[in-house]
């Protein structure tokens, strides 16, 4: 009884202990303490909701490269950290827009940003140390991408929900859609749709097919693995599986026909490519079009921020032209190894549009990764005799006339004799003529064709020097240091580049409307403009009538003269040969009616920091104007014209008298006349040390009129300019014809070179 009373009452204990929990986890009780947590949990949340702003977008979300394009689209160069490049919607065809919706998140267009379900399931694998495991909307991947970090914890997640609804609260679904698709990560380095367009089919992203996009839609899930260069067979299954799954995604969305659908192909990517660096003349052509934006007010920073499209007037087939040009005419000849002189050897060049002011070629040199100074912007070497036709110009424009008072043209008679001094100038100067050769009275034209001297130095005198350098400046030239206003200015004595040249003579080939060298063709970016402050032809600088007879001079520089190695019944041409003192530099500016280049050659010793001379350049003696800087110029000219032009020049020539006496020209060595030389009895051309030697004052030029010209010029060469500047010589070697200056009127071109 004892034992039995107390197993009932034990049995009444725990019914009633029973009964008591029963009554406290009631499921009125359980459902609502559920609800009392939710209504908590969305109470936090809301807490959570106010307390977390949408931040400014993370650094990588908002870096771009800059793409340089040539002229006609293709991609020339991308720079920065970060390969891309962003674009709107309107650069997306709509069909590819669908694909990425179709491959990521259907419901876009319909939901509030989030997917609840999937971010739970996501914070529960992150609990679980399981990692990602998707379920994200667009709406989120992108806040992930553009606001946040790739990192995989509670709080990250939580930010992402937050920010997801606020952003599709505050921007239309296009907005989000087009910031997925650029700041995703498709693989190959490349960030964006843009990019990526490029890395795997090479094209824009404007151009992409659905099928193309479709792939770089299913990438997305699995870049690397989906990659087809470097994916596995199994890789290869999962992502032509992926593609099908996009596509048949888009025909029940009702974004794609079911007979388009048929008809997709997978289309595979093509293999990966490295991206354009700075090697070879890239480097050189992307440093010259930033620093023309500089110029033009686009602060270094804000280009180096990145973002920019900068597309150049660089016409891929003539800067191809001209760097074969270069290989061929010259590096073909060189022994940079073991040649001493070859080593120091730099070759420049810059080819101008005379009717639009592009920059149509450029040559910076063997490659920016190896000789980092551009051959072609820098203005540390002279000029040389390329100036001579300025001095001509400048004499025109201003009506300058002889110390015996007769007006400056083609016909005017000069006195060319070597070191003559010069008369009517207060810094005395006399300069030799190269070879010291003397030729008695000349006509301008034949002193043109010759490059002789002393001829310009008077005419620089006679057109008075500060007049002188104001047209040269008009026409492109930068002032400077060197640039000093005296009689040896006549020789080429200043510092310029071969770009400055190029817009000079490109403005003569233009009658006078002033070029300037342009090499952007347009910059385009997000928020920022890029314009000119002076167009690329502007007003007229010197008349028609000055800019003509100057090209007509010139033409008679290549028919006749020391430029003869340009000269080819492919085409007229106008140019003018120019090697400085001591053979440091020698130059070839020419035109054609439609195409302005200007080629040099520089010595320079990099290690020593030191200009050197050229002479014995591929052991052919003097490397004058008139021999490789006139073959290159030619080749080169040839290729970007196609194999030549009908254009002729269209030229308003000054008129001038005839001369008065007999021109000499045919018989140069022959003692001048009596008139030769205005105020002093003519003196024996064939025997210059007989002259009076004239010395210079202190305030003058250093350099001596009696230093030797370079030895080593072979006797047989008939291109020899012997454009020498200061006092070492000058003139461009002798007539290679023998036939006198026809005035640059049109005539019979030479047959193209073999």
């Amino acid at each position: 009884m004892g034992r039995a009373g107390a197993r009932e009452r034990g049995a009444r204990g725990a019914k009633t202990e029973g009964a008591g929990i029963r009554r406290f986890f009631t499921w009125k009780k359980l459902l609502g303490g559920f609800f009392v947590i939710c209504l908590l949990a969305m109470g936090a949340f809301y807490v959570v909701y106010l307390l977390v702003p949408v931040p400014s977008a993370n650094a990588q979300a908002t870096m771009q490269s800059n793409v340089y394009r040539y002229s006609n689209g293709k991609i020339l160069a991308r720079t920065g950290e970060i390969n891309r490049e962003i674009v709107g919607l309107d650069k997306i065809p709509d069909d590819v827009e669908k694909a990425f919706v179709a491959a990521e998140n259907k419901t876009f267009y319909e939901d509030a940003g989030v997917d609840f379900m999937g971010t739970a399931r996501g914070l529960l694998n992150t609990l679980q140390g399981k990692g990602k495991q998707g379920g994200s909307t667009i709406t989120q991947q992108y806040v992930k991408n553009y606001y946040l970090d790739q990192d995989q914890t509670v709080s990250r997640k939580l930010k992402e929900l937050v920010i997801s609804l606020k952003v599709d609260q505050r921007m239309d679904k296009d907005a989000i859609l087009a910031g997925y698709m650029n700041t995703s990560y498709y693989g190959r380095g490349a960030y964006g749709i843009q990019a990526a367009a490029q890395a795997y089919y090479g094209v824009d992203a404007e151009k992409l097919t659905v099928s193309q996009g479709a792939y770089l839609a299913a990438l997305l899930q699995a870049p690397n693995q989906y990659d087809w260069a470097i994916a596995t067979p199994t890789g290869r299954d999962l992502a032509r599986e992926r593609w099908n799954y996009v596509l048949d995604n888009m025909v029940e969305e009702g974004w794609l026909d079911r007979s388009e659908r048929a008809a997709q192909k997978f289309q595979v990517p093509q293999k990966p490519k490295a991206a354009p660096g700075m090697e070879g003349q890239t480097g050189y052509l992307v440093a010259a079009a930033k620093q023309e934006m500089v110029d033009q007010g686009i602060s270094e920073k804000d280009i180096d921020a990145g973002g920019w499209t900068i597309t150049l007037n660089i016409d891929e087939k003539r800067q191809k032209e001209l760097v074969e040009a270069v290989d061929e005419q010259l590096e073909a000849r060189l022994d940079r190894k073991d040649n001493k002189v070859d080593a120091t050897v730099q070759a420049g060049a810059t080819s101008v549009d005379p009717k639009t002011g592009s920059v149509v070629a450029l040559y910076g040199g063997a490659g920016a990764t190896e000789h980092w100074m551009s051959n072609a912007t820098r203005r540390d070497y002279q000029p040389a005799s390329t100036f001579k036709p300025l001095v001509f110009a400048s004499a025109l424009e201003n009506g300058a006339e002889t110390q015996d008072g007769d007006e400056i043209g083609l016909n005017t008679l000069y006195d060319g004799t070597s070191r003559r001094p010069v008369e009517g100038s207060e810094t005395p100067f006399a300069p030799q003529n190269e070879d010291d050769r003397s030729y008695g009275p000349v006509t301008v034209q034949e002193a043109m064709n010759k490059s002789i001297n002393s001829v310009f130095a008077q005419m620089i005198v006679d057109a008075e020097p500060a007049e002188v350098k104001k047209t040269a400046l008009a026409l492109g030239m930068k002032d400077g240091d060197g640039f000093v206003e005296q009689p040896a200015m006549s020789l080429g004595t200043m510092g310029a580049s071969t770009w400055d040249m190029a817009g000079v003579y490109a403005t003569l080939d233009n009658h006078g409307k002033k070029v300037t060298p342009t090499i952007v063709k347009s910059a385009e970016h997000k928020g920022r403009t890029f314009e000119r402050t002076e167009p690329p032809v502007g007003e007229r600088v010197i008349s028609r009538e000055s800019a003509d007879t100057v090209t007509a001079a010139l033409t008679g520089v290549v028919r006749n003269g020391s430029g003869h190695e340009a000269s080819t019944s492919a085409y007229q041409a106008a140019g003018k040969t120019g090697t400085s003192e001591n053979n440091k530099s020698a130059w070839f500016a020419g035109y054609t009616p439609e195409l302005a280049t200007v080629v040099a050659l520089f010595g320079e010793d990099a290690d020593k920091g030191r200009q050197v001379t050229l002479t014995g350049t591929a052991n052919s003696g003097r490397a004058n104007g008139g021999g490789f800087p006139a073959r290159i110029w030619a080749d080169y000219t040839l290729g970007a014209l196609d194999g030549g032009s009908d254009a002729r020049f269209d030229l308003d020539v000054a008129e001038t008298a005839a001369p008065s006496r007999p021109d000499p020209t045919t018989s140069p060595t022959e003692e001048p006349s009596e008139s030769a030389s205005p105020t002093e009895e003519p003196t024996e051309t064939e025997s210059p040390t007989e002259e009076p030697t004239p010395t210079r004052t202190p305030s003058t030029p250093t350099r001596t009129p009696t230093i030797p010209t370079p030895t080593g010029t072979p006797t047989d060469d008939p291109t020899d300019d012997g454009d020498t500047t200061g006092t070492t010589g000058g003139g461009d070697g002798g007539d290679p014809t023998g036939d006198p200056a026809d005035g640059g009127t049109e005539g019979d071109l030479k047959p193209p070179r073999p």
